[in-house]
């Protein structure tokens, strides 16, 4: 039924490997506008969270209305993550276990808003020894759009059963893309929404949600029967010791 018995795995940028809430907060800096604290900007919705929150809304937007300074702000935003931003603690040396792993297609679907947004994550996964060309792939979807057609398309390329795949992210939407997708989602919540909001508001369940990025790799390590290059020593995947005699 399917050519291969590959799995496949679908990382979300923003949020889920890259800190980009302080990279954001970085940018409205430079731009004399506050973004407020990680806690408050979890629970805002889209708009505000890159307009700043409820409080800080109303300066943000009178320095905003031009496009002129909307495009200076997305300059800013552009130059930090290319030379600033950082990948969350752990996650170079979890792609470079899903890299290195041969029946594993990995990389990356992301909605980030910078100019060339390839050539920006490039640069930022350069800078923690990571070569974006070694990843099966980078998709860049356009605002607006969901994952899920996406997903499918990658699933449908590689030809790998659904039951063997993984999307990984920060988002209510990862987690329903990735479940219409026959994918099995792993979420975070230390991204663009956290715990409360995801469990409470939008009924993902606790059990797929991973709180710290060290979570996330342990989770998609034993999922996948992959000891992580952070993995203490003997404590390898139950699936890889060997069997034992009656």
């Amino acid at each position: 039924m399917y050519p291969t018995r590959a799995r496949l795995v679908i990382l979300d940028a923003d949020g889920t490997t890259i800190d980009a809430f302080e990279a954001i907060e970085r940018t409205f800096a430079r731009h004399g506008m506050a973004i407020g604290d990680l806690e408050r900007f979890q629970k805002r919705r889209h708009l505000f969270k890159y307009l700043g929150g409820l409080k800080e809304f109303p300066a943000n937007l009178r320095r905003q209305l031009g496009k002129q300074r909307r495009r200076q702000l997305l300059n800013t935003l552009t130059e930090v993550y290319r030379a600033e931003a950082r990948l969350f603690p752990g996650i170079p040396e979890l792609i470079a276990t899903l890299v290195a792993a041969a029946d594993v297609r990995v990389g990356l679907v992301t909605r980030n808003i910078t100019h060339e947004p390839a050539e920006t994550l490039r640069q930022l996964f350069a800078r923690h020894g990571v070569d974006v060309g070694a990843l099966d792939f980078l998709v860049t979807v356009p605002l607006g759009e969901t994952k899920t057609a996406y997903f499918r398309a990658l699933r449908a390329r590689f030809g790998i059963n659904p039951a063997r795949a993984f999307v990984c992210g920060d988002e209510h939407r990862d987690y329903l893309a990735a479940v219409a997708s026959g994918m099995h989602p792993f979420i975070v919540s230390y991204g663009f929404e956290d715990h409360e909001r995801l469990t409470r508001k939008f009924e993902v369940p606790e059990e797929v949600i991973a709180r710290t990025p060290a979570e996330l790799a342990a989770r998609l390590c034993h999922a996948l029967d992959l000891v992580h290059a952070e993995q203490p020593r003997g404590e390898q995947p139950v699936a890889s010791l060997p069997a034992t005699t009656p």
